[in-house]
């Protein structure tokens, strides 16, 4: 990975470099390894290393093309590496001594801008062509990698993380309230801003094209909606397994012989975990698995739906594979207010479930010890390779697939999954008008969701910023009714969060990589692709992965239809910080975008006793860790963004 840093000033002024010297230094968590930068009198591009390929041996970026037209500088990973220097034309040898950068610049002197559409991998860089006067800023699909820039009247500033842009004098640093409200009321990611007023994000999938006069963005990324038809399940499920494993594959590139990997009960890391000990086991390699658990003795039980302790899941999913060490992870006497000034530092946004970051922080911790590089995931995982399905149904009507409807509709009765009525009203609901919609479900006795049993934010806050209105343009229905499309669900879903802080953090405070297979793009648009009905396979949610993965897999991990839950001794550890709290709330009582963003009274009222330590509800849930951690977070970020350039 790579930190990067650029000034472009529009008037021509000299001393771009010595900017562009100070937000790297400014960065240099995320590059500690090597900085250079380009000068160009009033225009300046640097990078600072991290190396984590071996080709990074041989990078000497910025890299300047042929006749000094053009400059480049690029944190990237490329994952088809090996198709685009043949494409190139580049020499076997030459190739060997080639970092990824020097190969994507080969690309963009050869099909310019549609070099995006030929890249797979996690990249954010940016390419100032000194022919036209223009810079483009771009990112991968997915945001694996983050990159933000600030234009003024006279010049245009970017930076891998805020703090590079908040080097500079004539960037003040100052949080942007409209966009924590959205965060309070999880809006999806949608739009440049940041959350810093004046720094925007290049979103995930877009580029950015500056000129002295304009700045325009675009999105690049759009996967075409179709349905392969192949002649029998075994050709579907036989891709399946080749994207899954070509997508490990790529994101084992110049890892160690050891690397780390999250292993929970669900199929997601399984499914990543297990890829990845086949295609190491050949060369000797090994994987280390990282499963949390609660504490010893825990016995406080899970939400209905869910288990506590996912490590005797784990555990046999490793031991079908002899080079899987697994780990068990307990995360100590951590609160999950104990990090938040250290996550302000690395990821520069308020953290969505500091819960989630108690036990994900000792996986961490456990791997660094263990001196690993390399932590693959399956975020995405949900969304593509063990899709449940739930908008198949609906989906097939609309479609007008009456067949295909019914028998999908059956054989979900057989397997148990669901009752003839709730076959018919997952179906047709999602086309009812809305008001129609709220009727059947008071009718069956279901709860809508309200956005105000899920958040503190200030209702005079929501109403002023017509928040409403802003989640309908966004595609987001705040009683969260269920969708009709499969496809459209799948590719919002898919652009809702923007990981790239927190990878790029992760970096920087453990030493570690995390690449995430199942976001790779060729994967990601073979599953859109495949026929709906497919990941209802035998009536079962996500029964297309169950059944291509079932000789990487235990049955009993297969057949499981609870869910995991890492962490549920999180209200433990919440009580125990009591006082933190209180102080907090104050904290937080005595910061004005605080005080304006959040309703501090119900606050207040929340933590006017510890949570007491039972079984956990939905309710509970939803007071503790939704509405009172989340608001917890956003009030930190607020309170720590507002103290100006440090």
């Amino acid at each position: 990975m790579t930190a990067l840093a650029g000034l472009w000033q529009f008037d021509g002024r000299p001393g771009a470099a010595d900017a562009c010297a100070r937000m790297l230094r400014a960065q240099r968590p995320y590059g500690p390894h090597e900085a250079a930068h380009w000068d160009g009198g009033s225009i300046a591009l640097g990078r600072s290393l991290f190396r984590v390929l071996p080709e990074d041996r041989f990078d000497r970026q910025p890299l300047v093309a042929a006749a000094g037209k053009a400059v480049l500088v690029a944190d990237l990973r490329l994952d088809n590496r090996d198709d685009l220097i043949s494409a190139l034309g580049i020499l076997p040898e030459r190739a060997r001594e080639l970092c990824d950068a020097a190969i994507l610049l080969a690309g963009l002197e050869r099909w310019g801008e549609g070099c995006l559409d030929r890249i797979v991998g996690d990249f954010a860089f940016a390419w100032w062509d000194s022919d036209q006067r223009r810079l483009l800023l771009a990112r991968d699909p997915l945001g694996q990698r983050p990159l933000y820039y600030h234009r003024g009247p006279s010049s245009i500033a970017f930076a891998t993380m805020a703090k590079g842009l908040h080097a500079l004098a004539d960037i003040p640093r100052s949080p942007d309230e409209e966009r924590i409200a959205e965060f309070l009321v999880l809006l999806p990611e949608q739009g440049s801003h940041s959350f810093f007023v004046g720094i925007e994000r290049v979103e995930p999938g877009h580029v950015v094209s500056i000129t002295t006069g304009a700045t325009a963005a675009r999105r690049y990324w759009e996967p075409v909606r179709r349905v392969l038809a192949f002649k029998n399940l075994a050709e579907y499920d036989e891709g399946l397994r080749a994207h899954v494993d070509q997508a490990t594959r790529a994101r084992l590139r110049g890892a160690d012989r050891t690397i780390g990997a999250h292993l929970s009960a669900g199929l997601d890391s399984s499914i990543v975990a297990t890829s990845a000990a086949r295609q190491l086991a050949p060369s000797g390699g090994r994987v280390v698995a990282f499963t949390a658990v609660p504490r010893e003795g825990y016995d406080g039980g899970a939400p209905p739906g869910r288990f506590a302790f996912e490590d005797a899941y784990a555990r046999i999913t490793a031991a079908m594979h002899p080079n899987i060490e697994h780990v068990i992870v307990r995360a100590g006497a951590r609160s999950p207010l104990d990090d938040l000034d250290r996550y302000f530092y690395l990821f520069e946004q308020p953290v969505l479930n500091p819960c989630n970051g108690v036990w994900v922080n000792a996986v961490n911790d456990a791997a660094r010890e263990r001196k690993l590089g390399v932590m693959l995931a399956g975020f995405m995982g949900n969304l593509t390779v063990s899709y449940n399905g739930n908008e198949v149904l609906p989906d097939l009507l609309a479609q007008g697939r009456w067949l295909s409807w019914v028998g999908a509709c059956v054989a979900q009765m057989r397997s148990g999954q669901m009752s003839c009525r709730g076959a018919l009203v997952r179906s047709f609901e999602p086309h009812l008008p809305s008001a129609l919609a709220r009727g059947l479900r008071r009718l069956l006795r279901r709860r809508d969701v309200d956005v105000n049993s899920y958040t503190a934010i200030n209702r005079e806050r929501f109403k002023e910023l017509d928040l409403e209105t802003r989640a309908q343009a966004r595609n987001l229905d705040f009683s969260y009714r269920p969708r009709r499309d499969a496809f459209a669900t799948r590719l919002w879903a898919l652009r809702r969060v923007d990981l790239g802080n927190f990878n790029k953090g992760t970096l920087a405070g453990w030493g570690l990589d995390q690449r995430d297979p199942t976001a790779d793009t060729r994967l990601i648009e073979y599953c859109l692709s495949l026929p709906g009905e497919l990941f209802l396979a035998d009536g079962v949610p996500r029964g297309l992965a169950r059944r291509v993965f079932a000789d990487r897999i235990p049955e009993k991990v297969l057949g499981e239809r609870r869910r995991g839950y890492q962490g549920p001794d999180w209200y433990e550890r919440l009580s125990s910080a009591w006082d933190r709290v209180h102080e907090e709330i104050q904290r937080m009582d005595d910061c004005p975008p605080a005080r304006r963003a959040l309703d501090i009274s119900r606050l207040r009222a929340l933590a006017s006793a510890p949570p007491p330590l039972r079984r956990e509800t939905s309710e509970f849930t939803t007071a503790y860790r939704m509405t009172l951690l989340r608001s917890l977070a956003a009030a930190h970020f607020l309170r720590m963004a507002s103290g100006g350039n440090q």
